[in-house]
C-alpha cells in the first residue's frame, strides 16, 4: 500500500543481512542515506574536470563487502557507484558501519536493469569493463585513461553473459595461488587501483610535456 517493495528470500539471505541471526524471519532495509540520481553521479564527474569513473555492482548481497566496497570507492575517487533496486544490499546502517563513515562521500545510485545502465553511459562515451575470471585479458592491459564505467557481480555467481557481452571489454585478476578467487571487494579495491595508477601516469606524462625545461640546468 505504501509502495514498499516486497521479497521473498531464503533464510540464508536473512543471516547475511542481520548477522546476529535475530530476525524471525522478517527483515526491512532502511536506507542510511539517500540515494542519488544517475544524473547526479554524472554531473558530479563533469564538475570534477575528470574522466568519469564508475562503478557497478550486480547483486553484491553481504553488507560487509558492500561497505568495503564504499571504503575503496571513496578513496580512489570514484565518482558514483550503481546498485540494483533489487536483490541486492542497499544503504543499510550494516553497510554505514561497515564503511567506516566512507558512504557519506560515495554518491550511490539504483538501477533497475544493468544492460540498459550499461546502454546509457555507453551512449555518453563511456567505456565498460566486465570483471570475469574466464577472460583471457588482464586487467593490467586495458587502458583505464578515459571515462569508465567497471562492472563487477555479486557473491558466488558473477556476471550473467549477457551483460559480459554488453560490455566493451571484459578482464580478470591474475590468480597464482590455490584460493580461485578474491571476495568482491578485494576485487574492486584491486582493479580501481590500477584506474587510479594509470591516471595519475598519464598526468605526470603531461605535466613533463607542459614543462619540458622543469629538471634542466641552466
Amino acid at each position: 500500500m505504501q509502495g514498499i517493495p516486497l521479497q521473498v528470500q531464503p533464510r540464508e539471505r536473512l543471516d547475511r543481512l542481520v548477522p546476529s541471526g535475530k530476525h524471525q524471519g522478517v527483515v526491512a532495509l532502511v536506507a542510511a542515506k539517500s540515494y542519488a540520481s544517475e544524473d547526479e553521479i554524472l554531473g558530479h564527474a563533469a564538475q570534477q574536470g575528470e574522466p568519469g569513473f564508475f562503478l557497478a555492482l550486480d547483486g553484491v548481497e553481504d553488507p560487509q563487502n558492500f561497505g568495503a566496497v564504499l571504503r575503496t570507492a571513496a578513496t580512489a575517487g570514484i565518482h558514483g557507484v550503481f546498485i540494483p533496486d533489487r536483490r541486492s544490499v542497499g544503504l543499510t546502517a550494516s553497510v554505514a558501519k561497515a564503511s567506516a563513515g566512507a558512504v557519506e562521500h560515495v554518491r550511490v545510485a539504483r538501477y533497475a536493469n544493468i544492460g540498459k545502465l550499461i546502454e546509457r553511459l555507453q551512449d555518453r562515451a563511456v567505456n565498460t569493463v566486465a570483471l570475469d575470471p574466464r577472460s583471457p585479458q588482464l586487467y593490467t592491459e586495458l587502458d583505464f585513461k578515459g571515462p569508465t564505467l567497471l562492472v563487477f557481480g555479486g557473491e558466488g555467481k558473477g556476471l550473467r553473459t549477457g551483460i559480459l557481452e554488453k560490455c566493451h571489454a571484459q578482464a580478470r585478476l591474475p590468480l597464482r595461488g590455490q584460493v580461485n578467487s578474491l571476495n568482491v571487494s578485494a576485487s574492486v579495491a584491486v582493479v580501481a587501483y590500477e584506474v587510479v595508477r594509470q591516471r595519475m601516469e598519464g598526468t605526470k606524462a603531461l605535466l613533463n610535456l607542459n614543462q619540458p625545461f622543469l629538471n634542466s640546468r641552466v
